[in-house]
């Protein structure tokens, strides 16, 4: 984009605008006399309230008095009228897009060099709703939006404390998508701020049109299975991580906060255990850990212990899996795997189809071909159960979901090619990779490894909320 500084000739101004805009039909250009000077009202359509914009602008400003040259209008317009509450000055064209595209409306003047950016946004955008992949059934049903400052005043009316900031950058060269870092001065750790701030410095994409654009910067950049930033759709949950010290990216156009650092414990927490009283919630938080163990293990343990180690059943348990594998045609192995892929496809083609006709698509899939997989004889009942135990499993902790996905078919080959030894072999090289992954000095598996006897009041058990209060826990405590 042109960085020139804005032509005191309005005429020749005009030109340049429309030479770098290249003529576009939405830069609307409202030329207008008004105080004896020759002036323009710049804005993109449907970028501007058009109620705001003539009640507040255009109103005002038609009605100033004669004066004597242009600096007498600048100067009438900045002390004795208030059109807009957000009013940054324009002096190149690259800020004169810049806000234009951003919902401001630019007033330029005959003989100015300097221009007036008025806020007065009004595009559409989706109103606050009910977070759809973060559920609860005590808290707050508000979530984020794809507009960076309602989500900024979601925030703001939940810490009201003047210790919040947020700082509102731009990244992308043609995007230049808003970007907003939320953090607490008084809690984030000393040094966190700024190496986020080295790592955003060296993004130099042209376009940031999701958080996964944003977050491989802020990530260490040695192989881990696990992400060491997370996000969250709900304002609660962000407030509470930036009280513990956190720091949060929003994007503009995305619904989603990106929280640093993030600990993979926390996958496993939600906002109503803090609702329940703690012996529920510290049942339930087990719970998830028992099924995030079995959507993981429990086919590969089932292949491997059919195939290596039948002396661990019972003679009853193992005649009727004797009884039951002997009527498919195909290996355990390869009939998980098919089974598995099936979930898969199904899975994907209820997400990406159109809502009326994924809903269609489960249901025929689930009975029909599932059904009719086990009636054939190609699939054994159960595997067919032991997967759909592992499935069912891995939808509790749906933020961990890409990890056990993969996790779960490495598990498989693992089994089906050495049995427990090589389910062990490969357990072993996931927990060293996962207590081996920090992000900024954050160890991602804190506060088991390395262990800290502190944390474990809400991580292996929910603590009362009065315990938890006079812990005073921050992030900070688990930095190296």
């Amino acid at each position: 984009m042109e960085k020139g500084e804005l032509l005191p000739s309005i005429d020749d101004s005009i030109k340049e605008i429309r030479r770098i805009s290249g003529g576009s039909s939405d830069v609307l250009i409202n030329r207008f006399v008004t105080g004896g000077i020759h002036c323009a009202l710049l804005c993109c359509e449907g970028m501007v309230s058009t109620s705001v914009i003539t009640e507040l602008i255009f109103e005002p400003i038609t009605d100033i008095p004669q004066q004597k040259d242009s600096h007498g209008l600048f100067h009438y317009i900045n002390e004795e009228l208030l059109l807009s509450t957000d009013r940054p000055e324009v002096r190149d064209y690259d800020a004169l897009f810049s806000l234009m595209n951003s919902g401001f409306a630019v007033f330029i003047a005959e003989g100015m060099t300097t221009g007036l950016a008025f806020g007065v946004q009004g595009y559409s955008s989706r109103g606050i709703q009910e977070p759809l992949g973060e559920g609860n059934i005590m808290g707050a049903h508000e979530g984020f939006t794809e507009t960076v400052r309602t989500n900024m005043s979601q925030i703001r009316r939940r810490i009201k404390s003047p210790e919040l900031v947020m700082e509102l950058t731009q990244k992308g060269s043609k995007s230049s998508t808003d970007i907003c870092l939320c953090y607490m001065k008084d809690r984030v750790p000393k040094g966190l701020m700024e190496k986020i701030r080295r790592s955003l410095d060296k993004v130099e994409l042209e376009a940031i049109l999701t958080t996964g654009y944003l977050r491989p910067f802020v990530e260490n950049s040695s192989f881990q299975l696990f992400d060491s930033t997370g996000t969250t759709e709900r304002p609660d949950v962000l407030c509470s991580k930036l009280i513990e010290g956190r720091v949060a990216i929003l994007v503009d156009g995305v619904p989603y906060a990106i929280v640093i650092p993030r600990l993979f414990c926390e996958s496993f927490q939600t906002l109503d255990d803090y609702a329940y009283k703690p012996y529920y919630a510290t049942f339930i938080r087990w719970l998830k850990y028992g099924a995030f163990l079995a959507a993981v293990l429990l086919p590969s343990f089932y292949v491997a212990i059919v195939m290596y180690h039948p002396e661990l059943l019972n003679s009853t348990l193992f005649m009727l899996l004797v009884d039951a594998e002997k009527k498919a045609p195909l290996s355990i192995v390869t009939e998980a795997f098919f089974v598995l892929i099936m979930y898969e496809v199904i899975r994907e083609a209820g997400v990406r189809l159109p809502k009326p006709v994924g809903g269609a698509v489960s249901i025929i899939s689930g009975l029909i071909i599932g059904d009719a997989a086990v009636n054939s004889g190609l699939v054994s009942t159960p595997l067919l159960t032991m997967t759909a135990l592992s499935v069912l499993g891995g939808l509790v902790v749906p933020e961990l979901n890409p990890q056990v996905t993969v996790l779960r078919f490495a598990f498989l080959i693992a089994g089906g090619a050495l049995g427990l030894f090589g389910i062990s072999l490969l357990a072993c090289a996931v927990l060293v990779n996962i207590c081996a992954a920090e992000n900024y000095g954050f160890p991602y598996m804190a506060p088991l490894s390395p262990f800290r006897r502190s944390g474990m009041g809400d991580t292996a058990v929910r603590s009362g909320i009065k315990k938890l209060q006079s812990r005073g826990f921050t992030v900070e405590e688990y930095h190296e």
